[in-house]
C-alpha cells in the first residue's frame, strides 16, 4: 500500500523541490510512497489523510504543535535532517522516510 508523506516548509516552495527530488529517488529505488509538499499553514487540513508528516529543519520550533496534531490523528512525524534538506538529497530523504515509517516518531 502506498504511504502518503507530506513535507512542510514555510511557504511550500523549498519543500516542493525536496519532494521532487525524493519522488525521483523513490521511483528509482522502487519505494512505494507518495510525496507532497505544502506550506505549514496546511498541516491541520492534511494530517488525517497522511502516514507521515515531515517538517523542514527551520520549522523545528513547531514540533510540539506538530506532535499534538499527529498523535491525535495517529500520524507519524519528524524533522527532515538539515544535511538532507540543505542539499536536496532525494535519496537521503527516501532513506529517512523509510526509517521513520519503520521506527517510531522522530
Amino acid at each position: 500500500m502506498t504511504k502518503k508523506i507530506l513535507l512542510v516548509c514555510g511557504a511550500g516552495a523549498s519543500s516542493g523541490f525536496m519532494a521532487a527530488a525524493a519522488r525521483k529517488a523513490a521511483k528509482k529505488q522502487n519505494v512505494d510512497i507518495e510525496i507532497k509538499a505544502k506550506s505549514e499553514s496546511e498541516i491541520s487540513n492534511n494530517v488525517d489523510s497522511i502516514d507521515l508528516l515531515l517538517i523542514a529543519p527551520h520549522l523545528k520550533y513547531m514540533i510540539n504543535e506538530v506532535q499534538d496534531l499527529c498523535e491525535k490523528a495517529g500520524t507519524k512525524y519528524g524533522i527532515i535532517p538539515q544535511r538532507v534538506y540543505g542539499s536536496l538529497d532525494g535519496n537521503g530523504l527516501v532513506r529517512f522516510i523509510t526509517e521513520t515509517l519503520q521506527g517510531g516518531t522522530e
